[in-house]
């Protein structure tokens, strides 16, 4: 499965400069247009443009990564949809709900207005239908993951010859979890995808690069989306430093200002949005690193990220990548440190997640085509191996394992925005806090609430959310909150873990499920197998107007950033 030869003339290409290191022969040309040495014969002409071979190529990663995005119909994590697409949809549409890290402010707007432009124009276009809304930003995540496939391609042709960058190429396109990731609307893939294209710019064989301003640019813009997409960078950028020659120029005309300017227009746009001067980028380091607030959410053992965090992201590529780093020569020996340092860093904090080192993936596959590059006797047995389990993974993942959140959701929206009184067809999800999309992929002021479970921000003893106080005893807790059947919601969304223990509930207030979604194979804590949707099918229906006003189930307790 490799590209064909002529896929070597990519325009994307990054510019190098190479360090004329003692004894070290000139035999490639990294740079297009500007002569490192001589080029060797078998390299084909630079052209001028992306033609041939090259579009085919560029089309050929295009056309996957949108195939990717339409086989990935399973949820995640919250942060996909509720701090890009949720915060999108209330700035577009006027409705939506704000969680509690934004009237915190630790997180800020550039992002979501990403997604806000392309809700505008669906808007003035007309053609802000649900399907596009949840479609279109997905779409158009998968092209940005595209064109950090095709740099990283070109960063490995510039670091090694012809067929070891294909073996890279290989392992980037099959990996399982960039897969699952790389359409997702997370802050985690456009970090991702921005250091892998900046680091395309980066020059990792010599002391001096023209494009210092190009990927600093990038790595100042991933660091606006998501502050810690510069933990990656730390020994990268001091390397640089380190190694060139006009320390000074690069530091003065090149870091200060960018870094000057990306954190201008931060205060800028949060400002108008927050209504005051907000450095987001400090408060989210106050919050997670200094108080280790985050830690709320969970917290696992320091070596957490090596003994399980690495090898599940990695998955099958776990001995190629261990092999690479025993085989891969000298100058990828930068890629290695800074996925040591990465895991080390991620690993001081008590909350961690997969999503977290994902920025590192591309640096791992690096190492696995090396690895790969190696191999003579059974790189076909090798190469089997990795697609087939690569493939089985992604498609299990992205098809099979939690999709019942996003389908849930999907039932909502026909039975629910199709109705021809809305506020008399309220919905609680009675599930952990977050568990589904909102607003963003509902599409109508449907009177919608959830379990909340903000952390403690007053410094509480023995603090307890919503949801944690509800499934200490759910029955106790639905009669103090629904004390008469006038405030009842017309639905309500359960997972399967929590039936019985509701039942009697249910049936004393004429509930009748109506509906099931499998969700996943492995339930564990408060999530079931399956989800079920509970409806009244008798006696006297909710308020409608009076539960949206009661609960501020369209988020209007929340701080209009308008």
């Amino acid at each position: 499965m490799e590209p064909e030869s002529g896929a070597g003339r990519l325009a994307f290409r990054g510019s190098y400069s190479r360090s004329r290191e003692q004894g070290r022969p000139q035999t490639r040309d990294l740079v297009r247009g500007v002569s490192a040495g001589p080029r060797r014969p078998t390299d084909p002409p630079s052209l001028p443009g992306l033609r041939g071979a090259d579009a085919r190529l560029a089309a050929g990663v295009v056309a996957l990564r949108a195939l990717n995005c339409a086989l990935v119909r399973t949820s995640f994590v919250p942060d996909e949809h509720w701090q890009s697409l949720e915060v999108a949809h209330r700035l577009v549409f006027g409705y939506g709900y704000l969680t509690w890290e934004w009237t915190e402010g630790l997180r800020g707007y550039t992002y979501p207005l990403l997604f806000a432009s392309i809700y505008k124009i669906l808007h003035l276009l007309g053609k802000d239908s649900a399907r596009l809304l949840i479609w279109t930003p997905r779409l158009a995540q998968a092209l940005l993951s595209a064109v950090a496939d095709l740099k990283l391609y070109s960063l490995a042709q510039g670091l090694e010859t012809q067929k070891e960058a294909r073996w890279v190429f290989f392992c980037q396109l099959c990996s399982w979890f960039t897969w699952y990731c790389c359409t997702r609307t997370l802050t985690n893939t456009t970090e991702t995808a921005l250091t892998t294209i900046a680091l395309s710019y980066y020059p990792l064989e010599g002391a001096k690069s023209v494009h210092s301003v190009k990927y600093t640019s990038l790595v100042a813009l991933a660091c606006l989306i998501r502050p810690t997409a510069l933990i990656p960078w730390v020994p990268l950028l001091l390397r640089h430093v380190w190694r060139e020659q006009a320390r000074r120029r690069l530091i003065l005309h090149s870091f200060l200002p960018i870094g000057f300017v990306t954190l201008s227009l931060s205060l800028v746009i949060d400002r108008i949005f927050f209504g005051q001067w907000t450095l987001v980028q400090l408060n989210f380091l106050r919050f997670n690193v200094l108080q280790g607030a985050g830690s709320f959410y969970g917290s696992h053992p320091w070596h957490w990220y090596f003994s399980q965090g690495l090898p599940a992201v990695l998955g099958p590529h776990l001995p190629f990548f261990l092999h690479g780093c025993l085989c891969a020569p000298k100058h990828t020996m930068p890629l290695l440190v800074t996925v040591l340092w990465t895991l080390l860093v991620y690993s001081m904090l008590g909350h961690k997640e997969f999503r977290f080192i994902y920025p590192v993936l591309p640096f791992c596959m690096v190492l696995c085509g090396h690895s790969l590059a190696r191999l003579r006797a059974r790189r076909k047995t090798a190469l089997g191996f990795l697609l087939l389990s690569n493939a089985l993974l992604a498609l299990y993942t992205g098809l099979v394992h939690q999709r019942g959140t996003l389908d849930v959701v999907g039932h909502l929206r026909e039975v629910g925005c199709g109705s021809a009184n809305l506020s008399a067809a309220s919905v609680f999800m009675l599930m952990p806090c977050h568990s589904t999309p909102y607003y963003s992929h509902v599409h109508c002021p449907l009177p919608l609430r959830f379990l909340q479970c903000p952390p403690d921000l007053a410094g509480q003893s023995r603090y307890l959310d919503e949801a944690d106080t509800f499934y200490l005893s759910p029955v106790d807790w639905l009669q103090r909150e629904f004390p008469d059947a006038t405030s009842l919601p017309a639905r309500l969304v359960i997972f399967s873990s929590l039936e019985e223990e509701i039942r009697t509930f249910l049936t004393s207030r004429s509930y009748k499920r109506t509906a099931v979604f499998f969700h996943t194979h492995f339930p564990e804590g408060r999530t079931g197998s399956h989800i079920y949707v509970y409806e009244r099918k008798f006696g006297v229906a909710p308020r409608g107007l009076d539960w949206v006003a009661k609960h501020h189930v369209l988020g209007e307790s929340q701080k209009d950033p308008r």
